[in-house]
């Protein structure tokens, strides 16, 4: 495929074009020319789009899907194009199917379903076993079938011990052990932040202790053993605070925050609207300003949807009984730009890939084309009809967004929302 993009400002502090208003000229699947007024001698199919401008492609660290097992929720072939017309070029699958993507058989089955997609499907492997906590899974085969990471989605290694030989055994290999922190005990039957908004509701409620208890555990197993580790989806000020200093030490740590959590407070539960119900929580103002603090000084690697599409049954029912999560990718980047800067939301979506070891590339002549297609102006409503996914259980609603996502050019392919 042959393709120009006119007049798009390239949004890339690693590109010597970053801030520029160019035309990209796209050649089998790679940037041959970057320039002002490229010709087109050849009748080449053309790009333009109102005030577009341009980054590497944007990687989601955390994504669920459903397939294999609750394909009712959502199948990898239309949660890859969800992905591509909401801007992302990749996403790391997590491993919360059925059966769980916990061998060497699972991940290249995900993989195998993701061929010929435009956004690229990198799977995490479960650290245990059906994500049980009981045994380590098959780690290095899993690695070596394309596994990025280690991890039991949502569930945290309650088992000191293992998650201290799951550390030691995959710097063998230079594995990543992505470690949820909650703690299930202090967490006990909660299913909010607990505070005054779950008092008031009369709603059970899940101290930030469970989740920074659990935080000083594992930096601490960190620190004894090396390696790398991920903090996945950290909500309270209290955790970003031990993140910071565990990085100050020296320590190989990465985190990430879900948008979620950034935009949101426990105050969206007044209503018993279980679309709100996540896990972890939403928090505090406190907790969120102090994770938008810690997106803008670093210590936040990463931002994350978290996008976990819940089938109705399981989704529109009593409170209490309701599963965790909300889809996210359409409305990640509208809801993004209502509370950071442009510069520092595409560095938190394609700053991932590098905890992923997923290679990017600048663009540049002679890259390959890898790229997220938007427009960072205008206002919107996110509604029922912006949900591309299967399942519509979406926290954003309603919510006045900034913005929006056209698609993204990647493997060969140009995809732009309809």
């Amino acid at each position: 495929m042959k393709l120009i993009i006119r007049n798009a400002k390239i949004i890339d502090p690693q590109s010597t074009f970053d801030t520029q208003i160019v035309d990209i000229l796209i050649e089998d699947g790679s940037i041959s020319k970057i320039g002002t007024a490229l010709p087109n001698t050849d009748n080449t199919e053309e790009l333009k789009l109102e005030n577009l401008h341009v980054s590497q492609g944007w990687f989601d660290s955390s994504v669920s899907l459903g397939e294999p097992g609750f394909e009712d929720r959502e199948t990898i072939a239309n949660g890859l194009k969800v992905a591509a017309k909401s801007g992302f070029t990749a996403i790391a699958l997590q491993p919360n199917s059925f059966p769980v993507i916990d061998n060497q058989s699972q991940i290249l089955f995900v993989k195998n379903k993701a061929n010929g997609s435009a956004t690229q499907l990198y799977p995490i492997g479960a650290l245990t076993k059906g994500s049980e906590g009981k045994d380590l899974a098959e780690l290095f085969d899993m690695k070596n079938a394309g596994a990025v990471a280690f991890g039991d989605y949502n569930k945290s290694q309650d088992n000191a011990n293992m998650l201290k030989i799951a550390l030691q055994y995959v710097q063998d290999f230079d594995g990543l052990v992505i470690a949820f922190p909650q703690d299930e005990k202090i967490k006990g039957n909660g299913v909010v932040n607990e505070g005054v908004v779950s008092t008031r509701l009369g709603l059970k409620g899940i101290p930030n202790l469970a989740e920074e208890l659990q935080i000083t555990r594992n930096l601490f197993l960190l620190e004894y053993t090396g390696g790398k580790m991920h903090i996945p989806t950290v909500s309270t000020a209290k955790s970003v605070q031990m993140i910071r200093d565990a990085k100050a030490k020296g320590l190989q740590v990465t985190a990430s925050a879900a948008v979620h959590n950034l935009v949101f407070t426990d105050e969206k539960l007044e209503e018993f609207d279980s679309r709100f119900k996540v896990s972890p929580p939403l928090r505090t103002d406190i907790d969120r300003k102090a994770l938008l603090d810690g997106v803008l000084d670093g210590t936040i690697n990463m931002i994350t949807t978290d996008h976990n599409p819940i089938d109705i049954e399981h989704k529109k029912m009593e409170f209490d009984m309701a599963k965790n999560g909300t889809v996210g990718l359409e409305s990640a980047f509208g809801a993004l730009l209502t509370i950071l800067p442009l510069e520092i939301v595409i560095d938190k979506l394609t700053a991932g890939k590098a905890t992923f070891s997923i290679v990017s590339q600048p663009i540049a002549e002679g890259s390959i084309a890898n790229l997220s297609l938007f427009n960072p102006e205008g206002k919107n409503t996110f509604s029922t009809a912006s949900i591309l996914s299967k399942s519509k259980n979406s926290a954003f609603l309603s919510m006045k967004t900034k913005g929006k996502a056209y698609g993204i050019y990647n493997q060969g392919q140009l995809i732009l929302a309809d």
